[in-house]
């Protein structure tokens, strides 16, 4: 952290700063607060368009959005249309995908422990890929497919790459719930197995090394490892999966998409698999992260002898990632967003928990304090996506400014919204 101004490419693509406001997709933050309220989720339309096609430049026919990352029917629209697939883990997924209008032939169905719905459904809709997790799963999709009832797969599998990440977010070593393992000789089992299904159409491996991944040198490494070991397999897909990093705070920096592709890549070649080999990924944060920012109010400020804590009326309901993982952010001023950032102070939020924390640190003007409009950038991923209702907190809006547009596409949860459930 640092006092200077925040830095200008954290910030969505079309952000614009001033000295007393920022506009994104020609929308002043400013304006988009007093109509909405705050908390209040604001995504660059631009930005994300970016950032799919550079995907879909950068690899071949079947890359995937990984809709965990944040999903809902404006941003399946907008991520299909710049010619992406979907990645859905669950069922809740698949339909919302569904709902928004995507076709189940661009719908990729993942997850490790799918249910006998989730299974069949995927069979009977025919969607794009099947990835197949585990022998349990395996045994019963040879009850589910027929040759006229068919499904096309991948299997998942892990291959022995320790990505230098947070240990939750770690997939690609040995001791993980997904997939299954080269060394141990589960994944050429679970291959036989799958072409001997009536049905079963298998076209490769993917697999997913762990997420928040700064180092090019992991997907390297892994595609490798899958070239030698599907060298005589006459696949015709292999999928990296997804995980590239995004900069959160002054100082750190990713590769871009463009980048990790070619990575892919030149690993491919000089591991020297069949060109003709369609090279996939589903990339999730990279397509939304930045393209983000949370409006909060500040409505308390509290000094006490260690330091000054600020709140705001957000907090771990809207972002657990903090809490999660201990993940960083930076903070800003709307109201000066170019001014320098001299007052340290505990950015927290408003739940019943010591541990209701956005930013250990947060580094923000001297004016800024009770009624000051703060923006945290970066939290297009993992933010509405994995954001609760604790305390009873209703989630923010979410809106989508593009050309000097704003549109709500998730409005603000009622009081009367969580107790639909009671009964």
């Amino acid at each position: 952290m640092s006092d200077a101004p925040v830095p200008v490419s954290l910030l969505p693509d079309t952000a614009v700063v001033d000295d007393d406001d920022v506009n994104v997709g020609g929308v002043s933050l400013h304006e988009l607060a007093a109509e909405y309220g705050t908390p209040l989720f604001v995504y660059d339309e631009a930005t994300m368009r970016t950032r799919a096609r550079e995907a879909a430049a950068g690899f071949d026919d079947g890359v995937a959005y990984a809709t965990k990352a944040f999903l809902c029917g404006a941003v399946a629209r907008l991520i299909t249309d710049e010619g992406l697939r979907l990645d859905v883990a669950t069922g809740g997924e698949l339909d919302l995908a569904l709902r928004s209008g995507v076709p189940a032939g661009r719908i990729i169905v993942h997850g490790n422990n799918k249910s006998s719905d989730e299974l069949e459904g995927a069979v009977a809709l025919g969607v794009h890929r099947l990835v197949v997790d585990n022998f349990n799963e395996l045994d019963h999709l040879a009850t589910l497919t027929s040759r006229a009832r068919p499904i096309d797969c991948l299997v998942r599998v892990t291959p022995g790459v320790e990505a230098h990440t947070h240990e939750f977010v770690r997939t690609g070593q040995e001791d993980t719930k997904f997939g299954f393992s080269l060394a141990s000789g589960d994944a050429r089992r679970a291959i036989t197995l799958l072409r001997g299904i009536p049905g079963v159409t298998l076209h490769g491996l993917h697999t997913h090394i762990g997420s928040q991944i700064f180092e090019e040198i992991g997907y390297r490494k892994t595609m490798e490892i899958l070239a030698d070991f599907v060298r005589h397999d006459d696949f015709d897909e292999l999928c990296i999966g997804g995980g590239l990093g995004v900069a959160y705070v002054e100082g750190e920096s990713a590769p871009s998409i463009t980048e990790w592709a070619a990575a892919v890549r030149d690993a491919a070649r000089h591991s020297g698999l069949d060109p003709a080999v369609r090279l996939l990924a589903e990339p999730g944060r990279a397509v939304v992260a930045q393209a983000a920012l949370t409006l909060y109010r500040v409505g308390a400020v509290k000094p006490v002898e260690a330091r000054v804590y600020m709140a705001v009326d957000g907090g771990m309901s809207d972002n657990p990632r903090p809490v999660l993982y201990g993940s960083g952010y930076e903070a800003f001023d709307v109201g000066a967003p170019r001014a320098r950032r001299p007052q340290r102070v505990r950015l927290v939020g408003k739940h019943c928990e010591s541990g209701d924390v956005l930013i250990d640190e947060a580094d923000l003007p001297e004016s800024t304090g009770v009624g000051s409009l703060i923006a945290t950038p970066v939290t297009g991923a993992y933010g509405y996506s994995m954001a609760s209702n604790y305390n009873r907190v209703p989630r923010p809006p979410v809106i989508f400014v593009a050309n000097g547009h704003a549109r709500e596409v998730l409005r603000r949860e009622s009081f009367d919204d969580l107790a639909r459930l009671e009964v």
